[in-house]
């Protein structure tokens, strides 16, 4: 079987897991109860499994579509992350198919799929073609279940090119239907979640991430901002062409645009701050690196801080010394604890860390040659060296410990009562909500709801959900169980809205009023009214 780098992610040990929560300040009991716990994503918002989806057959006939095959998991793949499952990236795809020794564009068959899904350690595999026929295109596609070795029937989804986004977040949710039939999330919050994508940067992008001619990535990748600034997956493949290109500077700039909600964040965070620590920025790689650590504080990244940090002239000892708390075995943090203990006239444990090292590497030469200055009168000044740079993300770690966290969450979530747990998932999916991550605070709204059917807080944010993806009568039912539990300016929000479109201005008036009385200070109800009373005026015209 493959040892492909996600498939450690499955397999998180009770002492990896202990040694984690301990550097970060969780107690041994509950590191302990987050590791037999089930994860958040099963507990909280649906299944754990591990899809792979493959690159579309391209059955136009048209070379200038080749882009679709790419497209097609880069869309599915993030629909798919947003309902709860644990989709494979490219980088993850891409490295499996290599240790397979099969081509970056293999198109299996029925057969090799089934052998693919044997070999590989996910969960279910997703195949699919697409095929054009004037301005319109069909895409199809069918699941793999790996663990009963048999694939189900085609999905076949079709429409205008120029919806291509709509058409495969469609399909999307078909899918999900199928590996999940207990999935209550709706077609139209799918498709709302790529209506922002703008099909022509997004051409652009996949074009960049494809092409094997780097300047013709740049090139793609740069058009791709162009069309679309906001387009934060374009950013970070711009960012990591740079950065191979070592125009740091640029990679920097480039990092700095992928935003907190992008699932490269963290990695474009830790990038950044190598790309500023290369520009010779170490006051700003220090910021970039202690907004990584705040999310998750992985050796790593705290090394690299205590190392940019130290460069400024600062003491990173107490960074070091969490580096290589968090991970032990890594020989270059005891080198980097003892040049900075030594720095700061700590004789006795910069020689313990010295020696601590070179048990680990024995033959290197420079620290060899640092324990023989050491023990020199006056040799420690004649020898000043630099605290070593882990200059490679570890993505595998990453995502181990954001499944500890998930873990040490959902633990923390069974020991609430019911209306604690709906509680406390509807505020987390109000965060969602607040970034525009609509499939991700529907699934914990609706958990909510499963947890505790009182929760008025969860059917107020349902209720917003549906009224942002055009369902008007989901969202009109779920604000008025919402009232129907405790009344609540949002839910007067979201009817008197629904209202104001539909041209029901006397309920539009009553609603907003009612969200007034509630909340006296509330700017929506007040445009609500302001709307109504223009259109008032333009009536009495």
């Amino acid at each position: 079987m493959v040892r492909h780098p996600f498939q450690l992610v499955r397999r998180v040990s009770l002492l990896t897991i202990v040694a984690f929560l301990a550097a970060t300040g969780v107690s041994c009991a509950a590191a302990q109860a987050a590791a037999v716990a089930p994860s958040a994503a099963n507990a909280a918002v649906g299944p754990e499994r591990i899809l792979l989806v493959l690159p579309f057959d391209n059955k136009s006939g048209q070379p200038s579509l080749e882009w679709i095959r790419e497209a097609a998991p880069e869309l599915l793949s993030s629909r798919f992350a947003s309902a709860g499952f644990a989709p494979l990236s490219r980088a993850d795809r891409l490295y499996a198919l290599d240790h397979l020794g099969l081509p970056q564009g293999f198109q299996p068959s029925r057969a090799s799929a089934l052998k693919l899904s044997q070999t590989m350690d996910v969960d279910s595999i997703i195949l699919g073609s697409y095929q054009t026929s004037g301005t319109e295109i069909q895409v199809q596609a069918q699941i793999v279940d790996v663990q009963h070795l048999k694939m189900g029937g085609a999905i076949v989804r079709n429409g205008e090119m120029r919806n291509l986004i709509a058409i495969f977040d469609s399909l999307a949710w078909q899918l999900t239907q199928q590996l999940d039939p207990g999935f209550g999330g709706s077609e139209e919050t799918f498709i709302a979640a790529g209506a922002n994508l703008q099909l022509p940067a997004f051409e652009q992008y996949i074009r960049g991430i494809a092409e094997p001619d780097q300047a013709e990535r740049l090139r793609h990748l740069q058009e791709a901002v162009t069309l679309s600034p906001d387009l934060s997956a374009a950013w970070m493949g711009l960012g990591r062409e740079y950065y191979a290109g070592q125009q740091y500077e640029q990679a920097a700039g480039a990092f700095e645009k992928v935003t907190g909600n992008d699932p490269d964040a963290l990695e474009a965070g830790f990038y950044r701050g190598l790309s500023l620590m290369f520009s010779g920025n170490y006051a700003s790689a220090e910021g970039a690196f202690a907004g990584v650590a705040r999310v998750l504080p992985l050796a790593p990244v705290l090394n690299n801080q205590g190392v940019a940090i130290s460069r400024q002239g600062h003491d990173g000892t107490a960074l070091f010394r969490q580096a290589e708390t968090a991970d032990p075995t890594a020989a270059d943090y005891h080198f980097n604890l003892a040049v900075s203990l030594k720095r700061h006239s700590d004789t006795a444990g910069a020689a313990a860390e010295l020696a601590q090292y070179l048990k680990m590497r024995p033959n290197d030469s420079e620290g060899l040659q640092l324990e023989s200055a050491w023990r020199q009168p006056g040799g420690a000044a004649a020898m000043e060296p630099l605290e070593r740079i882990v200059r490679g993300f570890d993505a595998v770690a990453f995502r181990q410990a954001a499944v500890m966290m998930d873990q040490v969450e959902t633990s923390r979530l069974a020991a609430l009562t019911p209306e604690q747990r709906a509680h406390t998932l509807a505020t987390q999916a109000r965060d969602y909500l607040s970034r525009g991550l609509l499939l991700e605070a529907e699934r914990l709204y609706q958990t909510a709801v499963a947890v505790d059917s009182r929760a008025e807080d969860a059917h107020e944010g349902l209720a917003e959900v549906r009224e942002r993806t055009g369902d008007a009568v989901g969202a009109r039912q779920e604000a008025q169980a919402a009232l129907e539990l405790r009344p609540t300016p949002g839910a007067y929000l979201v009817l008197a809205r629904l209202d104001l479109a539909a041209n029901h201005l006397d309920d539009a008036t009553r609603d907003a009023g009612e969200a007034l009385r509630l909340t006296p200070t509330s700017q929506a109800a007040q445009e609500v009214l302001r709307q109504v009373s223009a259109r008032q005026g333009q009536t009495r015209q």
